[in-house]
């Protein structure tokens, strides 16, 4: 079992999500929780794909981190 991130993002409509690791690799749904489940059947599906084309599969190498700035009063 392989753990791909997934930056997950909202919008005008609900959210929308993809993976660094695995271009193209894409989903969108209404809320958070539809969006992961959606990514979940995208990335199955996208590595499916590439093995029944003979790529290999990417290891994950992506990795999320906060970073803690002063905030800017103007």
């Amino acid at each position: 079992m392989k753990k791909y991130l997934i930056v997950i993002e909202e919008t005008g409509t609900g959210y929308s999500a993809y993976s660094p690791d695995l271009d193209g690799c894409v989903a969108t749904g209404k809320t958070r929780e539809q969006v992961e489940q959606e990514m979940r059947e995208a990335i199955a599906f996208h590595l499916d794909g590439m093995v029944q084309n003979g790529e290999p599969i990417p290891e994950p190498h992506t990795y999320s981190t906060y970073v803690e700035v002063p905030a800017q009063a103007r």
